[in-house]
């Protein structure tokens, strides 16, 4: 009886491990991430507003026909980002991507507090190279650390009903993402 509970401990073990690293590596092993995807369809550093979502034809999984979408396909190579995103009437939420499609950061328009979302994005490299202004306090200028020099960020904005979609897109096609002139 104990030899029995032992095998099937054993096997529950071994297959949670294989669980747990199939999980993991799959993001890894994806050819068809959504920087794969994009990349085709959106410029470097510059933001692009996506299509709207059609069952069956979304350019990303999972898309809700409600949200309107942008995105920036960003490289900190060329120095750091900075990202300005206005709010729409109901909800709008930024969030940042590595190249893996691993999310770093997110923020809404309510923790922003304002009208629109600004901040700059760059590596701990670009960070550590800002003088410190003594006068600019962290609420003043936010900065964003990205772990990879490559990545995305996503700005989503709701649509509560169908008919105020026009007026998000719009709200949408003012957000940008340039690189900083050096300073």
């Amino acid at each position: 009886m104990v030899r029995a509970v032992l095998w099937i401990l054993a096997a529950v073990l071994l297959g949670g491990i294989v669980h747990l690293s199939t999980v993991l590596a799959t993001p890894q092993a994806a050819k068809q991430d959504a920087y794969s995807r994009l990349a085709p369809l959106t410029p470097v550093n510059a933001m692009v507003s996506l299509t709207p979502a059609k069952a069956g034809a979304e350019i990303m999984p999972l898309m809700d026909p409600a949200f309107a979408a942008a995105v920036c396909r960003y490289d900190l190579t060329t120095g750091p980002l900075k990202l300005m995103a206005p709010v729409s009437q109901a909800y709008t939420s930024v969030t940042f991507y590595t190249r893996k499609s691993v999310a770093y950061y997110a923020i809404n328009d309510r923790a922003a507090g304002r009208r629109t979302i600004e901040l700059d994005l760059m590596t701990a490299a670009q960070h550590a190279q800002v003088p410190e202004d003594e006068e600019v306090t962290a609420a003043d200028r936010l900065i964003i650390e990205s772990p990879t020099a490559m990545g995305l960020i996503v700005v989503r904005a709701l649509a509560p009903e169908p008919s105020l979609m026009p007026n998000v897109r719009q709200a949408l096609a003012a957000a940008t993402c340039r690189v900083q002139p050096a300073q």
